[in-house]
């Protein structure tokens, strides 16, 4: 999110605390230059990761894997 320094002066709490929440740095523009307020801790690696739809085929293959012939039966 990118904001002008006047209107981080007006929302100064509101916006610390988004990006205290969210973990996304906040880009502030003063005089035709950029700079960045983030946090000192990132969120999680797995809460950054991307969704991605992955599953490429038929998904109820895959629920109705047989194992059967696959296990053995060795226990006394």
């Amino acid at each position: 999110m990118i904001v002008k320094a006047t209107q981080l002066r007006k929302d100064i709490y509101s916006i610390l605390d988004q990006v205290l929440e969210t973990g996304k740095p906040v880009q502030v523009e003063r005089n035709g230059r950029t700079l960045t307020i983030q946090p000192d801790v990132r969120p999680p690696k797995l809460d950054r990761l991307k969704k991605r739809k992955v599953l490429t085929g038929d998904p109820d293959s895959v629920v109705r894997v047989d194992w059967s012939g696959e296990w053995k039966n060795d226990l006394p």
